[in-house]
């Protein structure tokens, strides 16, 4: 019985992942669809502002039943807060204005697990394995190929572009928050912890997107952009969020990253279909090294 109820919990917890890739695959290419009508933070702060909007009818009981619950636990919940709303998806946004979608999914995809791996294994004591330490190389092989864009001389003389460090620097407040989310306290109800964390992120947002709607060009709004919103704040935010907690809660945090690398692959269908963009030997080969990679990262014994 006890087997049954662990497959059960297993086969849940693959679902959810699955769909939260899903509706997550779209958040490349509108991070690059869009640069040209809104700035990042802008797009970042509407997107958390609808999403926070959306959640409170269901979630503002709960977070009043539980203040003194977020009360203990604020510290938790501000740090939470400020790697998985504030920061992950701004730097995104900001990284889409010089990388092409399908980068920016290939490399904020598939390194994140990598540092989700090693942060697991480093604050929550999860096992690195000789199998995950051989899939995490394989994985970096595959992401200097693509950095590198296949050329031998482009590596020994590689420096980051700005993309990448946005990309990269994104990757890792996004492994941080998985870590995190791992951590959350079993008595904070699901609904209350992600209205809280929305909530937090979004006003600590709010004086960046000030500054930015100062100095930065003007938002061009079209039903077009309202919808892209609507779609990020529902979707991306509220949707994909409960299913990849949830998901985290039932696989780990290490296994619940490695359906990550399905994000790039319904991202790069996308940036082909709508942006027009191209798909090179490149981005075949480094997918192929490391999705390879954290399949064998997240090898388990029987």
């Amino acid at each position: 019985m006890s087997q049954q109820y662990n497959q059960q919990e297993l086969l849940k917890g693959i679902v959810l992942a699955v769909l939260a890739t899903i509706i997550w695959s779209g958040n490349f290419v509108v991070a690059r669809g869009v640069i040209h009508e809104i700035p990042p933070v802008s797009l970042a702060f509407f997107r958390w502002t609808t999403g926070t909007l959306i959640l409170a009818p269901f979630a503002l009981k709960h977070s009043i039943e539980q203040k003194e619950l977020n009360k203990e636990h604020w510290k938790y919940l501000l740090i939470v807060s400020i790697f998985g709303i504030t920061v992950y998806n701004t730097l995104i946004y900001v990284a889409g204005r010089y990388l092409p979608a399908v980068n920016l999914a290939l490399i904020g995809t598939t390194s994140s697990p990598i540092m989700s791996i090693i942060l697991a294994g480093i604050f929550l004591k999860e096992k690195l394995t000789k199998l995950r330490v051989v899939g995490i190389v394989i994985c970096i092989i595959g992401i200097l190929y693509l950095l590198s864009r296949g050329s031998w001389e482009r590596l020994m003389g590689f420096h980051f572009s700005l993309g990448d460090a946005w990309i990269l620097a994104a990757a890792f407040t996004f492994a941080v928050y998985n870590v995190m989310v791992r951590k959350k306290p079993a008595t904070i109800h699901p609904l209350n912890f992600l209205f809280i964390t929305f909530l937090i992120g979004t006003l600590l947002l709010a004086p960046a997107f000030v500054i930015e709607h100062r100095y930065a060009a003007p938002i061009k709004w079209s039903w077009s952009l309202a919808g892209v919103i609507l779609y990020l704040g529902a979707g991306n935010s509220v949707l994909s969020f409960l299913f990849w907690n949830a998901s985290i809660s039932k696989l780990g945090a290490g296994r619940t990253a490695l359906f990550g690398n399905l994000i790039p692959i319904f991202s790069s269908i996308e940036a082909v279909l709508f942006l027009g963009e191209s798909i090179q030997a490149v981005h075949w080969i480094s997918g192929i090294l490391v999705i390879g990679g954290l399949i064998i990262a997240n090898i388990r014994k029987p």
